[in-house]
């Protein structure tokens, strides 16, 4: 679950993530970061809040709370699909489903909008390549309304069996130096 990054002096250097889905957010993330600033662009974190206008009074820490509990929550299920095993995880229907049915939303326009908001701040995780592909702005919306679209908890144990990411060739390279700095990543 490592990755290198080049820096502009020829300086590598190499990260480790806890697994492998933990890993492609932090490489998804930090392409969509050079890009900006390739572009010339100043690169910041636009707040969610501010860019789908979300009302004040809408908690979504409070919201993902409600969303993991283990008995009003929602169901975090066994699913299949390509040949993929995916653990602790969950539909785009399910989640729209789930905020119908605790009153959070009026209708599942609005649920896109406020499931939108949990991806984009980290409350959910896309897992798979329809999924995948809508969080990268290949979609209308960040997040789906579909049944094959699937997503979990950061925190949920979420893991992928049969996942092909890994199978692409890697170039395995020596690992050299002193490390400098040894932590956890933490996205902010």
């Amino acid at each position: 679950f490592v990755f290198k990054l080049t820096a502009a002096k020829q300086q590598d250097h190499f990260f480790q993530a806890s697994y492998l889905e933990e890993r492609d957010a932090w490489v998804r993330d930090i392409k969509k970061a050079i890009q900006c600033i390739d572009g010339g662009q100043r690169f910041a974190r636009k707040s969610t809040r501010k860019s789908i206008r979300l009302p004040e009074t809408i908690n979504l820490s409070a919201l993902y709370l409600s969303m993991k509990d283990p008995e009003k929550g929602i169901k975090e299920l066994k699913l299949e699909k390509d040949k993929k095993v995916f653990n602790h995880c969950f539909t785009g229907t399910s989640v729209i489903d789930w905020l119908v049915s605790s009153n959070s939303i009026r209708n599942r326009k609005e649920g896109l909008m406020l499931a939108s908001s949990l991806l984009s701040e980290g409350y959910l995780q896309p897992a798979g390549d329809t999924s995948k592909a809508a969080a990268e702005g290949l979609s209308d919306t960040p997040f789906l309304d579909l049944s094959d679209a699937y997503y979990y908890f950061p925190d949920s144990g979420f893991f992928c069996e049969g996942n092909s990411s890994d199978d692409d060739v890697v170039l395995k390279e020596e690992f050299r130096g002193i490390i400098v700095k040894q932590g956890c990543l933490l996205k902010q």
